[in-house]
């Protein structure tokens, strides 16, 4: 376990160095003038931007050259210190701990609903493939696997909030607010991890194992609860592991079409401004959250056969 630990730690500097090291340079390389959109996004445009332009540009230091920038960044970030927002002055720490607690939310409703869906639409599709069950999460999951997200937000926002009337378009702070980026995050989700569930149960139910458990007598949901769900479940929560890219991404979509004030609204709007503190450090917490899903997910997997950790 301290082995993994470290490993799970140096895994952490790696990506912290990479990702923030990719967003100094891509920040800094985008057309226009980065002086220029800050000073809009403080004072808002005016005749006038010229002059708050250069004086941004004389007190965040942009004249200076990149090295210098650069090492003085990464100074910073070896002291945990991910500087203050260019547009509103406040610590990114302090900006991120609420973005990011509302992220958390809404990836975690996400996920638990996608394991209500997915997985036991796959267990019935598992037991009996082949029939109408299997036949119809085979087409469920082609099409909510193919339509991207911030199609699947409108049409849902259409159906639920335009037409239905049943749930609120845009917000927060509620469960009825939450609920339609969390299904729109979730069907994505889940029409994955049907077929990954389906496939799994069907390998199952053909091992000798499973078939033995039936010749004793046992009934199937027995059978099902003690020697089938453990080792399906397996290559699901692998695969959620995996699924981790979609969801971070799903997430900076979903909240921009939602305006949901999460960690991925805040990316956005940083880019737009130039706000290459709130950029680094909603990039950085991103990539760090790969790290901490990733540990998750191999715990889990030893939690549910403890030969995985023995053969590695």
């Amino acid at each position: 376990m301290r082995n993994f630990l470290l490993a799970r730690l140096l895994q952490a500097v790696l990506v912290a160095i990479v990702v923030g090291t990719l967003c100094f340079v891509l920040m800094r390389v985008l057309p226009g003038d980065a002086a220029m959109r800050i000073a809009a996004g403080r004072y808002g445009p005016d005749a006038r931007i010229a002059e708050a332009a250069e004086r941004v540009r004389l007190e965040l230091g942009l004249d200076r050259p990149l090295g210098a920038q650069f090492v003085e960044w990464l100074g910073d970030l070896l002291r945990l210190d991910l500087g203050h927002s260019l547009v509103t002055g406040s610590p990114v720490v302090h900006e991120l701990e609420v973005q990011l607690g509302a992220s958390a939310w809404l990836a975690a409703s996400a996920l638990v609903l996608s394991l209500l869906i997915g997985p036991v639409i796959g267990l019935f599709a598992g037991l009996k493939p082949g029939g109408a069950v299997d036949r119809l999460g085979l087409a469920g999951a082609a099409i909510f696997r193919a339509i991207p997200p911030f199609v699947l937000g409108l049409i849902l926002m259409l159906i639920f909030s335009k037409q239905l009337g049943w749930l609120p378009p845009a917000g927060f702070g509620s469960p009825r607010e939450m609920l339609l980026p969390a299904l729109t995050l979730a069907l994505g989700l889940a029409a994955m991890s049907s077929r990954v569930m389906r496939n799994s149960v069907a390998a199952v139910a053909m091992a000798p194992y499973f078939a033995f458990a039936r010749h004793k007598g046992l009934s199937e949901s027995v059978v099902v609860r003690r020697h089938g769900l453990r080792n399906a479940a397996i290559p699901v929560v692998s695969y959620i592991g995996l699924q981790a890219v979609y969801l971070v991404e799903g997430v900076v979509v979903v909240e921009s079409l939602f305006a949901y004030p999460g960690i991925g609204h805040a990316l956005v709007h940083a880019v737009v401004e130039r706000d290459i503190p709130m950029v680094q450090g909603t990039a950085l917490v991103m990539g760090l959250m790969f790290v901490v899903i990733a540990a998750i997910v191999d715990l889990l997997t030893h939690w549910l056969d403890p030969r995985v950790g023995r053969t590695a």
